[in-house]
């Protein structure tokens, strides 16, 4: 993922920061551009000169007029100090502390990216008014962004400007209005900083607390409807219904499955057996390749060709906090009735099959 890609579209964060999330971009025929961070989705209209967003249930339109070319401005006077590498920077909150970021850190700040009255980016509008995550990358040019990010701590906030032409000279993608002479200014709140030590400290705590609260809730669940299902070690419970002939797939092998996907509470949220999710088809996939989420993986694994089963996966092994769809509540435990159709070698090169992204699950 290029870390240089613009926060001008506006992007996951920043113009010169990669985001922690997956980001795609793909450019049409027309010239517009579109963007896909987690469940962030951005479109760049060429034609009628807009930013169009989705996070969540909000949308927003921003139409962009061009700003023209900036004329002469003495940062100096305004206050702006430079870096040696020449990126301009004003502290607006200098907060005590020595916790600055470094290279590899995972960092949260709110961010503000505008170009004159044209505005690129507002985190607080744009995320629930909560902090945007990524980690601090290595610096792309000279007066990169991230150079700025280094010198805050916790608590600090300041107003960065860096040159559209610096962008482009990196390589950034940049809007059609942009011109030389441009600066793009950056009003920064930096909220915390970790390590990765500390991020990984903090998510094994983290894990271990919601697989004991899965695990309560999963007993609780059993014993209401009088299940006696058997557990992996590593949190799965499985019921065999009716048991298949032949071999369990080996890793990389291709299973053939039908299966429908509900909540604990009962809710049907995905089905390939049923008209009303409009894929009724046999699902296809290389087991044991983290193509489909580890509580399907290992659970397929145990199952031989014509077994059906009922997996009951803790959301360590789902969708965690991060659900793909409102059906899916964040930690939700899912539970699918599955069925092995046909278990087959390997594709060339082990590439994934298609499977429609419809639903927004990745089973």
């Amino acid at each position: 993922m290029k870390k240089s890609i613009l926060l001008a579209s506006a992007l996951s964060l920043c113009s010169v920061v990669a985001s922690a999330q997956e980001t795609k971009t793909k450019t049409d025929k027309d010239g517009d551009v579109k963007i896909k961070s987690g469940d962030t989705k951005i479109k760049i209209d060429k034609k009628e000169n807009k930013v169009k967003i989705e996070s969540g249930d909000t949308k927003e339109t921003i139409s962009l007029a061009n700003p023209g070319t900036t004329a002469a401005v003495d940062y100096t006077a305004q206050g702006f100090s430079r870096t040696e590498s020449g990126l301009l920077y004003k502290m607006v909150v200098d907060a005590p502390g020595t916790n600055s970021p470094k290279l590899g850190d995972q960092v949260e700040m709110h961010i503000n990216t505008h170009i004159g009255d044209s505005s690129l980016f507002n985190s607080r509008k744009l995320n629930n008014n909560q902090p945007v995550p990524f980690q601090i990358m290595p610096p792309s040019f000279k007066g990169d962004l991230v150079e700025g990010f280094m010198l805050l701590t916790p608590g600090d906030s300041a107003v960065f400007m860096v040159a559209v032409d610096s962008l482009r000279k990196a390589g950034a993608q940049l809007l059609p209005w942009m011109q030389a002479g441009d600066m793009i200014q950056y009003e920064v709140s930096l909220v915390s900083v970790k390590t990765q030590d500390q991020l990984k400290m903090e998510q094994e705590t983290k894990s271990s607390r919601q697989k004991n609260v899965d695990d309560s809730l999963l007993q609780a669940y059993f014993k209401k409807n009088k299940i006696k299902p058997t557990k992996t070690a590593s949190g799965l419970y499985y019921v065999i219904t009716k048991k298949g002939t032949g071999p369990t797939p080996k890793t990389g092998e291709q299973v053939t499955v039908n299966y429908t996907g509900k909540t604990l509470d009962g809710t049907v949220f995905d089905s390939n057996v049923d008209s009303a999710f409009m894929h009724v088809q046999p699902f296809t996939f290389s087991v044991g390749q983290r193509q489909v989420i580890g509580g399907w993986d290992e659970g397929l694994m145990l199952l031989n060709k014509g077994s059906k089963a009922t997996l009951y996966i803790p959301s360590g092994l789902a969708y965690g906090e991060r659900s793909p769809s409102p059906k899916i509540p964040a930690n939700g435990i899912l539970i699918f009735d599955v069925e092995v159709k046909e278990i087959g070698a390997a594709p060339a090169g082990n590439m994934p099959p298609g499977h429609s992204e419809h639903d927004g699950h990745k089973h």
